[in-house]
């Protein structure tokens, strides 16, 4: 049976939600205490911006969405990562992590990979940009997410991510229904989308961008306290949901980042100490300034609890 693009568009427009809808001032941020909130910061940093590359990816997969449909849907995605990038500012700021309308610094591999997207994220073949986004969602809402739920007692916290969770659980259910439609397009799509994979620029953004960013949050995550097996938990559902799918499964972009996401939960593996650990160690000595001047839309994050 083929997915109702047209119902899950009505269904998202439905259930749109505001930072204006939440009370930031209702009791419970006194529950995150000095030691927490040390531990949390540069967490809630990296995952408001994680929110940004998100957005980002949906900007780019509205200009080559296959129907006019999925190409509103992606423009509606878009706008709800922007959103919870901004109502996880507002959680910072309740707790006490930033100081007035400050805006927490990416790391390095963060900036680098909102530099490239910038750069070529409208460039980047549909079949590889269309998998990335739902491996990136399951992660971030299977382990990620559920990892932070755990550790803040603040009410406000577990009432906000229920929002993002239910419209995380949109996106990846449409992610999944987009990959089964181009894969349904028969075996001359998924030669042409292969041929793109294997496009030499891809390969190195894949191996400069992508690697270094998810290694380091990884671990980064791992080191706070994070379950591995959470996270290796979360990414086998995006290779069993993938699997359902009768033509997901013969598309080489959703293949091949399936068998990198294993390799990357498994911390034994020889991947992370010939690729993904050196990358690391790479990345990391790139100046800041070598990236040049912040995106003009970094200007639209706000710790403010605005209605749009």
């Amino acid at each position: 049976m083929s997915y109702d693009f047209d119902a899950a568009l009505q269904t998202i427009k439905d259930k749109q939600w505001s930072l204006a809808d939440i009370d930031w001032s209702a009791p419970g941020a006194d529950t995150m205490t000095p030691e927490l909130k040390a531990k949390l910061t540069p967490f809630m940093a990296d995952l408001v911006w994680i929110e940004h590359i998100g957005a980002r990816g949906f900007a780019a997969l509205a200009k080559k969405a296959p129907t006019s449909t999925i190409r509103e849907i992606y423009r509606h995605f878009h706008a709800e990562e922007q959103k919870h990038a901004n109502a996880e500012l507002a959680l910072m700021r309740r707790w006490g992590m930033l100081a007035g309308d400050r805006i927490p610094e990416p790391n390095i591999q963060v900036k680098l990979a909102i530099k490239v997207l910038d750069s070529y994220g409208d460039d980047l073949p549909l079949h590889g940009l269309a998998a990335l986004i739902p491996l990136l969602e399951c992660a971030l809402d299977g382990a990620l997410v559920k990892f932070l739920t755990d550790q803040v007692e603040d009410p406000l916290c577990g009432e906000v991510f229920r929002h993002i969770n239910s419209d995380e659980s949109r996106h990846i259910t449409v992610d999944f229904a987009v990959l089964e439609h181009i894969g349904a397009k028969g075996p001359v799509t998924q030669v042409i989308g292969a041929a793109e994979l294997l496009d030499p620029r891809v390969v190195v953004g894949l191996i400069v961008v992508f690697v270094p960013l998810i290694n380091k949050m990884r671990d980064n995550v791992v080191a706070m306290g994070l379950d591995e097996a959470k996270l290796m938990n979360a990414v086998r559902r995006f290779a069993k949901i993938g699997d359902r799918g009768e033509h997901t499964r013969h598309l080489l972009g959703y293949q091949v980042l399936k068998q990198m996401g294993a390799m990357v939960v498994d911390r034994d593996h020889v991947y992370h100490r010939l690729l993904a650990d050196p990358m690391v160690r790479i990345t990391s000595r790139i100046p800041a300034k070598a990236l040049g001047r912040p995106q003009s839309w970094v200007n639209g994050l706000s710790p403010e609890a605005v209605a749009s």
